[in-house]
């Protein structure tokens, strides 16, 4: 059946909603990446198998991430005139407890995370039931709490595999409104209202974007969708995808109609093969209703969608590196002018923009740009979606207002330090983002006032570190990611990184000189100066900013040849303390190298010469006889900034 009106969009709607709430048990698995990885797929097969043998009447679906990866596989559990009911690290036992618990009329005894009495979607609420005693409601939970959800509004709650459950909760309903009731220029005039930049680093305003594409002479035009996502750590676009393609589908066709464009191609990377899984069956599902293709929706607009697959190369997040790549060049970025905007794809006009930002669309068409406008700041308008990850308690995704601290987001939702340690610093923006210092914590997430203490938004991963994280070392690593991600076209990119990365290779290895920081400086600023694109634009960021903030933890390396974290290998050695060995051997068993000698509770000590510094001994040793040398107690007393 295709949909040609609004009824039957409702009608759709209806049958949607009796998926979501039905008048029977419904158990959704979480069953985005981060839930199959941490066993969801067992336990949504076990309780399809029980419910089969059993011959029970309850409905086993999945849904997407919810974003509170670390309490993965989630479980959500709704019954008539109940709650919906979310548990936590559901295990393949506590499944078989689930569903027995179901069969015999009951509720399991298992704890769960939370409950939910109702649920705000893009057009309005879902009422599932009365709550319960005892049981913590959703906004109750501190990494629910501080969180306003728009981009994420269907995650972990609806079937991505299934349209109907999409158009239930709203899905759709903005394109119809956009192709019955506005013009292109009107849906523009609507998003620069709004306030939308860019969601993949850059922070463009969206409105200019697409106003260059639109006015840009030519028939042809093509949209295209940035979904290759290669930060490490980052994963913010995977999960958009892979719990709720169409609503990315739905914000590319409004944009598509915006600009005049005919075709759309999402260059997803090959590494995200469950997003790609998804994203073809909600394109064909699109396609059978009507809302892609020929004349959608009774209108004269047409609307083709296919999918580009990357081979993971980092500088293809740049838009005409990415272009090539489609074009079955090599991934290198060309000069600009001239813009995609005006000689993109083939040639033809084109816009870009990612995952994220797309997926705002329809929320902005439905509610309002001026609704919009009043979330976040005057120049950050929106919400902003973080994957929050390294040292921290609650990993996961985090999706708030701009302009809300960073201390928020890694106190309040992300849970501080994990295993209570200090933190020390941060890092958002992917190896092209900067390391900001704990100090500074109390700064707004906003485009301008990270760009201000040296780092950038990029896409939204943020990196958490703590005290036993080494900075030096943290600049070598992403310098190292920059340069084999470099595609080498521009010499200052291709030349100079390398070079960064041979110094901070000598820093860490204890073999640094004095000149070696001015060095850094002054070879980082060439390089971001001088650069043909973002890549080596922003590369040397990280080693500016941990020279800024923490250069006497550079000092320390060069200077004294220790590393304040006790992290670089070449700079650490160990000893056994003979007051408190009791000559298990446990060390001396568990060390790869055999450098640990010594005889049943009797002094065992450790060979420097073979001794690798793998940490092995530390690791096993049930007495803490095993320390860093003598040495390393000369950092105790350095602070950083």
């Amino acid at each position: 059946m295709k949909i040609t009106c609004l009824e039957d969009l409702k009608r759709i709607k209806v049958k949607g909603l009796e998926k979501i709430t039905p008048s029977k048990p419904r158990i959704a698995v979480g069953l985005a990446t981060c839930g199959i990885a941490a066993g969801g797929e067992i336990v949504y097969e076990k309780m399809r198998e029980l419910t089969s043998e059993k011959g029970l009447d309850i409905d086993i679906t999945k849904v997407g991430c919810l974003g509170f990866c670390k309490e993965e596989p989630l479980v959500n559990l709704s019954f008539p005139e109940g709650p919906l009911l979310i548990y936590k690290k559901v295990t393949e036992k506590e499944a078989v407890e689930i569903i027995e618990s179901i069969a015999t009329g009951n509720l399991p005894k298992l704890n769960p995370l939370c409950q939910i009495e109702h649920w705000e979607h893009i057009t309005g609420d879902i009422k599932y039931g009365k709550a319960l005693p005892d049981i913590p409601e959703y906004h109750e939970i501190p990494f629910f709490k501080h969180q306003q959800k728009l981009v994420l509004r269907n995650c972990g709650f609806i079937n991505p595999e299934d349209i109907e459950e999409y158009i239930a909760v709203g899905g759709y309903f903005s394109l119809l409104k956009v192709l019955e009731n506005m013009s292109p220029e009107q849906v523009i005039e609507e998003v620069k209202i709004s306030g939308l930049r860019g969601r993949g680093g850059a922070g463009f305003p969206t409105h200019l974007k697409w106003t260059l594409a639109r006015n840009a002479p030519g028939k042809k035009k093509y949209i295209i969708c940035n979904a290759d996502e290669g930060d490490p750590g980052a994963y913010m676009n995977r999960n958009e995808m892979e719990s709720d393609p169409h609503m990315l589908i739905e914000g590319m066709a409004i944009a598509a109609f915006a600009i005049g464009a005919d075709e759309g191609i999402i260059y997803v990377r090959a590494e995200y093969p469950k997003a790609i899984e998804r994203l073809e069956m909600a394109i064909k599902q699109a396609e059978d209703l009507g809302l892609l293709g020929e004349n959608i929706l009774s209108s004269n607009f047409n609307f083709k969608l296919s999918i580009a697959q990357g081979a993971g190369a980092f500088v293809c997040g740049e838009e005409t590196a990415l272009i090539a790549s489609i074009e079955g060049k090599p991934g290198k970025p060309r000069p600009r002018p001239p813009y995609p905007a005006e000689n993109g794809l083939w040639g033809k006009p084109t816009n870009i923009n990612n995952v994220e930002t797309y997926c705002n669309v329809p929320v902005i068409i439905h509610k309002g740009g001026e609704w919009f406008q009043n979330i976040g700041t005057e120049r950050n308008t929106g919400t902003k979606v973080f994957s929050l990850v390294g040292k921290i308690q609650n990993v996961g995704l985090v999706e708030v207002p701009l302009g809300t601290s960073l201390r928020m987001v890694v106190y309040e939702i992300g849970g501080g330090g994990k295993e209570g340690e200090r933190l020390k610093a941060l890092q958002t923006g992917g190896p092209s983002g900067g390391c900001i210092p704990e100090s500074l914590f109390d700064i707004p997430v906003d485009y301008e006032r990270l760009k201000e203490a040296g780092s950038i938004m990029g896409s939204g991963g943020i990196v958490v570190m703590d005290e036993r994280t080494c900075m030096v070392e943290t600049a070598r690593y992403f310098t190292s990611f920059s340069e084999e991600e470099s595609c080498g076209k521009c010499v200052p990119c291709r030349e100079g990184i390398p070079v960064i990365r041979e110094i901070l290779d000598r820093i860490t290895q204890g073999k640094g000189e004095k000149e070696d920081i001015d060095l850094l400086v002054e070879l980082s600023e060439t390089i971001k100066k001088t650069s043909l694109c973002g890549l080596g634009q922003t590369a040397p960021n990280p080693v500016l900013t941990t020279i800024t903030y923490f250069l006497q933890e550079y000092k320390a390396h060069i200077d004294d040849q220790v590393c304040p974290a006790k992290q670089c290998k070449s700079l650490i050695s160990y000893q056994i303390i003979e007051e408190k060995c009791v000559g298990c051997s446990l060390c001396k068993r568990n060390c790869p190298v055999g450098a640990i000698s010594g005889e049943l509770r009797k002094l065992h000590t450790i060979d420097q010469e073979l001794c690798t510094q793998c940490g092995s001994c530390i690791e096993v040793c049930k007495f803490n006889a095993v320390i860093p040398n003598d040495r390393l107690n000369k950092t105790k007393n350095l602070t950083f900034s």
